[in-house]
């Protein structure tokens, strides 16, 4: 398995592009949402709110609402 470099990697000077790529990702990649978190918190070195950041992004907004209950 390949490694982040460390410019992608949590603190990196272009991180903010490897959670960008995530949100499409989640909305566009092929494959089970649970694949698709393993990827982002392994792979990626994603912590869990930058991961629920992105999903809520992938989701227009929808994820958080369906947690509140809206």
């Amino acid at each position: 398995m390949k490694k982040l470099k460390d410019e992608f990697r949590p603190g990196g000077a272009r991180r903010q592009h490897i959670l960008d790529k995530a949100v499409d990702y989640l909305a566009n990649g092929p494959g089970l949402q649970n694949d698709k978190m393993h990827f982002c918190l392994n792979n990626l070195e994603m912590s869990m709110p930058e991961y629920l950041e992105a999903l809520n992004k992938a989701s227009n907004g929808e994820f958080v609402k369906s947690a509140l209950g809206d």
